[in-house]
């Protein structure tokens, strides 16, 4: 048989035998030409001004993925030649030369690299159809399914897998040629080493741990860049010294309560662990420091994206809405430019007023976070006016309640102004409270309707009341346009023509430009963080997955003894299944235990009212915990069916 052929073979059932690695790496290819395909995507760009740093985003994602999947390459192909070593130095014995089967490893690797790039740039052009369409729709635009790859995302893409496979392969190769046969032979009993030896200093590294992880987490919520970098440095510290002396220390556990190895199936499910646990510490280590940095990149994904979702929804509920501060206000020369380039069907030009008192403001701010930037009074709107913004935004008519006054908040007040009771007095009349209402109206910024909240009074009411700002909101028959937006931003960049008071402010806002900003947004941060995050889960589980499967050969051995010893079926599946749930666990554990509180700071940062319902902190951890244990739990199905069915007496 010829050195190709051999290769051939052996890369066919190295595919078979890895069959999650080779999956895997598949996976990856798709993922790094999906996303190469937006970078060289002139549509996509040229759909938001904004977009044009897209491209500058994704290589900055995929410099890192690259990094990440280099790291599995190398750790995966390494450990092949550890597992694969007797069977290299066999080849020596029979008269090869260490360059043959230096080359034959290289060969048959460089194999299963060309057939994995093959299939992942089949599937990686379905998936980029998948984000082209994504990003359409976040824009609005129509999508048509087109299949055909590019060029210059396919030519990129392989020179990424040239860069890992070549670098993981000639490292290999190097350590191959300077072997001897006895070192190959026996290379596979060679393992990491337990490296924490005495008791003591076990207990003493365990509990210097468990402290530097406390005080990691504490400072990575900090909000503080300088203190996050210690505190990043401080977790890995913790990972590191946890699982070193933990996984030592499992051994050192029963030997000091030998009786309790003898308890159920203790006996099998821990000898069998600690001889992987024992020797893989700074392997867990590694793993759980890239599920902790998973977790974290998800949450940061949803944050961002609950922050821009959450923002947009309160400042578009008006198609086109302006505001002008200052006592005298000329909104002529947007209504102008409005009334020849933008077709209304609904408009109304409106006052906010001033209560002159903050009397509702103090009542919040003493029961909850509350910014009240410029405003320090109540505003208040007429009753005519609030029904008329009620019906350009859609919502159903409010019904009036004679002798009170209505408040119209975001949710987030809602709880807090249901035990207000106090009465207000405005223009001669006294007024009590009335229903709450919570739909957006645009209640976010300087000249908006209120800060959070606003008092909505009978139109007599307000008769001498201060006037804050002016504003203007409509309801058009087509979105208005990008080149329409600026023109309307110029003439509030010239705001001589809008008011005297050179302090004075004003703004515009449009549903269509918030729509689009949310879009590009979303592009620009959420997609290459999920991405990220993605690649992270699939390089760690991967891992974790083919050190088990690695072994079905010693498991297959040791339940076929146990069966002959009057070990049933059902008590074997039991401790293949504790031994599973063990090994899964521990390194997704610390990496929950950081992540969580990370992802609940995170969500907290943004101003009151914007992080809600779906976008709570609460929804957002639970999400990303099922998004990272869905994926996670593919590869423990994968891997538990796998091993079940080529270890346990009777599947064969």
């Amino acid at each position: 048989m010829t050195l190709s052929k051999l290769s051939l073979r052996n890369a066919k059932r190295q595919a078979r035998d890895y069959m999650v690695y080779f999956v895997t790496v598949v996976m990856s290819a798709a993922l790094l030409y999906a996303f190469n395909g937006l970078v060289f995507s002139q549509e996509i760009i040229s759909l938001q001004s904004s977009m044009d740093s897209l491209p500058l985003m994704i290589v900055l994602a995929s410099i890192v993925v690259v990094c990440v999947f280099g790291w599995l390459v190398a750790y995966a192909t390494g450990f092949m030649l550890l597992r694969r070593s007797r069977e290299l130095g066999t080849y020596l014995l029979i008269g090869l030369e260490n360059r043959q089967v230096a080359r034959l490893f290289f060969l048959e690797n460089l194999a299963v690299g060309g057939c994995s790039l093959a299939l992942g740039l089949v599937l990686g052009a379905l998936l980029y159809q998948t984000f082209r369409a994504i990003i359409l729709t976040l824009f609005g635009l129509p999508y048509r399914f087109t299949l055909g790859l590019s060029l210059p995302a396919t030519a990129l893409t392989a020179f990424y897998f040239a860069l890992i496979y070549l670098h993981a392969l000639r490292r290999n190769r190097k350590r191959i040629r300077k072997m001897k046969i006895y070192d190959l032979i026996y290379f596979d009993r060679q393992n990491e080493g337990i490296v924490v030896q005495t008791g003591r200093k076990r207990r003493w590294i365990f509990s210097v741990s468990i402290v530097l992880g406390v005080i990691g987490t504490l400072l990575l919520t900090a909000g503080n860049m300088f203190l996050g970098v210690i505190g990043a440095g401080c977790i890995i510290l913790f990972l590191f010294g946890f699982f070193l002396s933990f996984a030592s220390g499992v051994p050192g556990y029963f030997d000091r309560k030998p009786a309790r190895k003898y308890r159920g199936q203790n006996l099998l499910v821990f000898r069998t662990l600690t001889a992987k646990l024992a020797t893989m510490g700074i392997v867990m280590s590694v793993i759980s420091m890239i599920f902790a940095a998973t977790l974290m990149t998800e949450g940061s994904g949803l944050v961002f994206h609950g922050l821009f979702r959450g923002r947009a929804a309160e400042s578009a509920c008006f198609d086109l809405y302006f505001g002008i501060e200052g006592e005298t206000q000329n909104p002529e020369p947007y209504l102008d430019y409005i009334a020849e380039n933008i077709p209304v069907e609904q408009s109304l030009l409106y006052r906010v007023y001033l209560t002159g008192s903050p009397q509702v403001q103090d009542f919040i701010s003493s029961r909850t976070v509350y910014y009240y930037y410029n405003y320090h009074q109540d505003t208040v709107l007429r009753w005519s006016d609030y029904a008329a913004l009620r019906a350009i935004a859609g919502y159903p008519p409010a019904e009036p309640e004679p002798g009170r006054y209505l408040i119209h908040c975001m949710t987030y007040l809602e709880e807090t102004l249901q035990n207000y009771t106090r009465s207000i007095t405005l223009g001669g009349t006294t007024l009590t409270p009335g229903s709450i209402y919570t739909e957006h109206l645009y209640q976010s910024y300087g000249v908006a309707n209120g800060r959070g909240y606003i008092l909505v009074v009978p139109d007599d009411a307000t008769q001498g009341l201060d006037i804050h700002h002016l504003s203007y909101a409509a309801k058009t028959s087509e979105p208005v346009t990008a080149a329409q937006y600026e023109a309307l931003n110029d003439i509030t960049k010239a705001k001589d023509n809008l008011m005297t008071d050179p302090e004075a402010y004003a703004f515009v806002t449009t549903k269509a430009d918030e729509d689009a900003q949310v879009a590009a947004m979303t592009a620009l941060s959420v997609f290459p963080l999920f991405f990220l995050a993605l690649a992270l889960t699939m390089t760690a589980a991967t891992i974790l997955t083919i050190q088990q499967l690695s072994e079905s050969d010693r498991y297959q051995r040791q339940f076929e003894l146990l069966r002959k010893l009057g070990m049933d079926r059902r008590e074997m599946a039991a401790a293949l299944r504790t031994q599973f749930a063990i090994y899964y666990t521990m390194p997704a554990v610390p990496s929950i235990l950081i992540g969580i509180p990370f992802i609940l700071n995170l969500a907290k940062t943004p101003e009151p009212g914007v992080m809600v319902g779906a976008s709570s902190p609460a929804a957002i951890v639970c999400i990303a915990l099922c998004i990272f244990f869905l994926i996670y739990a593919v590869y423990i199905l994968l891997a538990y069916t796998s091993l079940r069915r080529n270890v346990l007496p009777g599947n064969r």
